[in-house]
């Protein structure tokens, strides 16, 4: 004859499961009843706040929707943001300042004034002389000057090239060329240094050019 186990354990019935639960279901255990009832109560709570909201929100684009129909009735400037109506009621006083603006955008200043000739800081009687872009007369880039000007592009006769002055200085030379004033953009030979080439465009403008001797003012 076997011997029975008494450790293992006896299969559980279905009644006994239902049962046990019920049992936990009154005495709380877990506080499983209490939870649930909880939920159960914020849920129903949720679902009245919700319906009572959406009768809310009609009841009050019901009431904005008549307010404006009233506007629109009763207050059209405002209801319309009419500028042009609400302009008309200026008083006398911001009436005459609209009026001077108005009239202050058309008003003549006049002229500016005119600038005054600068004084020279340094004048130098010195020879001068022409060139032009030619590889004779200058390198293997003859539009291009010591400065990195493209005289050719620029088109303007009044570059000069000068070696006892900073690139970029202005000089006039009154004698010759009257208030003309000439931009130092390029260098001469080193052994050229008092004396000014000043860049043309037609090689005979610069051969009947020649040499001349003239006062040269720099600024």
């Amino acid at each position: 004859m076997r011997n029975t186990n008494l450790s293992e354990e006896v299969p559980i019935s279905w009644n006994q499961i239902k049962q046990q639960i019920k049992s936990a279901w009154e005495e709380d255990f877990y506080y499983s009843r209490t939870f649930t009832l909880g939920a159960e109560h914020v849920l129903n709570q949720t679902k009245t706040l919700v319906g009572d909201s959406k009768k809310f929100v009609l009841d009050v684009s019901v009431l904005m929707f008549v307010l404006v129909i009233a506007l629109y009735i009763f207050y059209p400037s405002i209801a319309n943001a009419d500028k042009d109506y609400l302009q008309s009621h200026l008083d006398e006083k911001s009436t005459a300042l609209v009026i001077e603006s108005m009239q202050e955008k058309t008003k003549r200043f006049g002229s500016l004034p005119q600038a005054k000739n600068s004084v020279p800081k340094n004048t130098i009687k010195i020879p001068i002389s022409a060139y032009t872009s030619n590889v004779l007369q200058t390198d293997d880039t003859p539009c291009i000057t010591a400065s990195g000007f493209d005289v050719c592009e620029h088109g303007i006769e009044n570059i000069v090239a000068a070696n006892f002055v900073p690139l970029g200085s202005r000089v006039r030379i009154p004698e010759l060329f009257g208030n003309r004033v000439f931009l130092v953009e390029d260098r001469m030979n080193k052994r050229y240094h008092h004396k000014i080439d000043i860049w043309m465009q037609n090689i005979e403008d610069a051969r009947n050019f020649g040499l001349q001797y003239a006062t040269v003012e720099v600024f």
